[in-house]
């Protein structure tokens, strides 16, 4: 922008430039960025963001994320692992249940969302929850547990 567009060309002999005798136009005068959240904006941050200061929990030395590596899957969403056509292959087949293995998808856990279709199901898993295993039987199935 030209210089003589800029909105200073209007308070050129007005001494203060529209920022006030008393407070006056300085760079940074309550600190950049969060500086004093615990001081002199302390009534802010209370208000506005309470809890932003302090610890809650207990410390974990050397977490390791892999040991709470546990993908789950819920019962509806099973056989959508294998396919529809598996499914409709299964449900043909009456004399074997089908086997999914939740492992071989990379999930660990099976929980107990939604509904099982009413065709007997082998379900493998690491970990399965009460109402998951409850509604595999329901529905003819049993549940392996795996390593």
């Amino acid at each position: 922008m030209t210089t003589s567009l800029r909105k200073n060309r209007k308070k050129r002999g007005h001494v203060s430039a529209g920022h006030g005798r008393v407070g006056k136009h300085r760079k940074h005068q309550s600190g950049r960025g969060n500086a004093g959240g615990q001081h002199h904006h302390r009534i802010m941050m209370d208000k506005y963001h309470p809890g932003y200061f302090g610890k809650v929990g207990m410390r974990h030395y050397h977490l390791n994320k892999n040991q709470y590596h546990c993908p789950i899957v819920n019962i509806d969403k099973l056989w959508a692992l294998v396919g529809e056509e598996a499914r409709t292959a299964a449900a043909a087949d009456k004399t074997v249940a089908a086997v999914i293995d939740v492992t071989k998808f990379g999930i660990f856990k099976v929980l107990g969302k939604g509904e099982l279709p009413k065709q007997p199901v082998v379900v493998r898993a690491k970990f399965v929850s009460k109402l998951a295993e409850a509604k595999i039987k329901a529905a003819g199935g049993c549940v392996q547990l795996v390593a």
